[in-house]
């Protein structure tokens, strides 16, 4: 089971909130393997509303405060606005950072938020277990 502070589950469920038409995206940091900080990054995908692409430019320099603050890169978050909180096939197809885990927020829901975790290696996503933390 993994671990998600409060503080950064509400960061993730406000962000998906705010942008129902089109998919949000970003990285999580983490110290000592907890969850530490979200760094939302531009979604520069052609049908942002159907996938995500994270901006270059702008994971990079997520990346290098991370680095800069001692964190490590965590996990891969983004939202589904009409789909299930479950991996795509362009998900799958597209994933990087095998060791990261993929964080999917679903919108799909009446009245509840969902995210579910997933480690995504060789089109292959195992489900992982999240908790909430205080």
């Amino acid at each position: 089971m993994t671990q998600i502070p409060r503080k950064i589950t509400n960061q993730l469920l406000h962000l998906a909130q705010i942008s129902p038409d089109h998919e949000v995206c970003g990285l999580i940091g983490s110290k000592n393997g907890l969850p530490s900080s979200c760094y939302p990054v531009k979604n520069i995908a052609e049908f942002a509303n159907l996938r995500f692409q994270l901006d270059a430019s702008q994971q990079i320099s997520a990346m290098a405060t991370m680095r800069d603050q001692g964190e490590q890169l965590f996990a891969i978050y983004h939202s589904h606005p009409t789909a299930p909180a479950t991996p795509s096939s362009t998900d799958l197809e597209l994933a990087a950072y095998p060791q990261a885990l993929h964080l999917i927020i679903s919108l799909n829901t009446k009245g509840i938020l969902e995210m579910r975790g997933f480690k995504i290696d060789h089109k292959l996503a195992q489900e992982i277990p999240l908790s909430l933390s205080y």
